[in-house]
């Protein structure tokens, strides 16, 4: 078969002057268009000139591999609770300020352990197993209907797809029901922009509003008609206790939330990222094409080391946030307490002191310890199921689809923190 062979334009280039210049006046809260197209260069150049940036806000920005790895191992010394940092952002009387003062990702211990434990017991190894065969038929079903179409968008018909529904099944939440999913959790991780706009929190708050009102009703029937606790995440969070004690009825719904956003929006980025930058380097598309006629075996080998390579090169969640508790160091540099640090994931996972060649798309690498999923005690509970999808989704793609391109030029979230796609039309012809 003669499968599509010539590169599509999808990251633009950035010239080193002109990202020399970004890094020289950088801010987060005032992003020029081309850095949100192509960060990369940026990124490299204040890994080299400047890799713990004090910004204009009197925040430390940092880009450099180890110092993120520091600080995710000194989780005494560098808090994820939000509450100081997002007071200012949100008002204190705010859904958007509940919702991610909450959560499972913006807490410390013991709220954190507390909670991370319950979904935990619900994501083992074995129930992630008995996943897989109901994730290849959702897969099929949704290539069965792209074949037939001739294409269509690899974000909205494919990778958002995949994850509203894994994640449904896990919370029990009816089909019917479905539908809002996706539109609420881009509001709500919308709004956690650098500075998002006024219509970005307007949103955001409503859609978080909009959330509670139909878990409230979801929880209350799963009260009324419990599920299995080793499968379904909703019955165990209502009834599971640590150490005797339950979560809040507050805890409850907005780590339900957190669960549907966190779930669905890292991996519909680690889906479409994966299939459109291998538009952009058709050599790698055509090596791992043909590494796809193995055993089933070496299928799942190939791919696992090509999930992790996607999510080194175009990582889904590009920052994340600490703050310092006292007083402390890094990097060679003295942060006073209560500074504000923003983790450049995107930048640490092309860093040239971890990785060899970081700028290339290696489908083989190995020994990948990218920070995709983060570090430390906050490392993504979901990681080995966000795996599973990808390699389902993007194996299955590429064996039914092989010939797939773009026809049209894709649109980009336009985002600093998630980076992925809003759409990105097709062609299987």
């Amino acid at each position: 078969m003669n499968f599509e062979t010539k590169p599509a334009h999808i990251t633009p280039p950035m010239s080193a002057e002109r990202a020399h210049e970004i890094a020289a006046t950088f801010d987060l809260r005032a992003l020029p268009a081309d850095f949100l197209a192509n960060p990369y260069p940026v990124y490299a150049a204040l890994r080299e000139t400047d890799p713990v940036r004090r910004m204009p806000d009197g925040s430390y920005f940092i880009t450099r591999y180890a110092d993120l790895v520091a600080v995710y191992r000194d989780a005494a010394t560098f808090s994820s609770d939000k509450h100081v940092e997002f007071a200012p952002k949100y008002g204190t009387d705010s859904p958007l300020y509940e919702h991610h003062t909450t959560s499972l990702v913006f807490n410390d211990p013991p709220l954190h352990t507390r909670i991370r434990k319950l979904i935990m017991g619900a994501l083992t190894r074995r129930a992630i197993a008995e996943m897989e065969s109901g994730l290849i038929a959702l897969v099929d079903k949704l290539l069965d209907t792209l074949e037939a179409r001739g294409g269509g968008d690899l974000i909205e018909d494919f990778a958002s797809a995949i994850p509203v529904e894994i994640i449904g099944n896990l919370l029990g939440v009816p089909q019917g029901d479905r539908g809002p999913l996706r539109a609420w959790s881009l509001a709500i991780l919308g709004a956690l922009e650098p500075l998002p706009t006024p219509e970005q929190q307007a949103l955001g708050n409503q859609s978080v509003s909009e959330m509670l009102a139909y878990l409230r009703t979801l929880v209350a029937e799963r009260r009324r008609r419990p599920g299995d606790p080793e499968r379904d995440v909703l019955t165990r969070l209502i009834q599971g206790e640590v150490n005797g004690e339950q979560l809040s009825d507050v805890e409850l719904l907005q780590n339900c939330i957190f669960l549907l956003n966190a779930g669905h929006e890292t991996t519909t980025n680690l889906i479409g990222n994966g299939l459109l930058v291998l538009q952009e380097v058709p050599a790698a598309k055509r090596q791992l094409l043909q590494s796809l006629c193995g055993t089933a075996e070496a299928q799942e080998a190939v791919l696992t080391l090509a999930i992790d390579e996607f999510l080194r090169f175009e990582s889904s969640n590009q920052l994340g946030n600490r703050r310092a508790l006292q007083a402390c160091s890094v990097g060679g540099v003295d942060l006073p307490a209560g500074a504000l640090v923003t983790l450049c994931i995107g930048a640490a996972n092309r860093d040239p002191a971890q990785f060899d060649d970081p700028e290339t798309l290696d489908l083989q690498r190995g020994h990948n310890k990218h920070l995709a999923f983060g570090f430390g005690i906050h490392q993504c509970a979901g990681l080995s199921l966000a795996r599973l999808e990808g390699r389902i989704a993007i194996g299955r793609f590429l064996q039914r689809l092989p010939g797939y391109r773009l026809t049209e030029a894709p649109t980009r979230g336009g985002r600093a923190r998630f980076r992925g796609f809003l759409n990105a039309p097709f062609s299987t012809k």
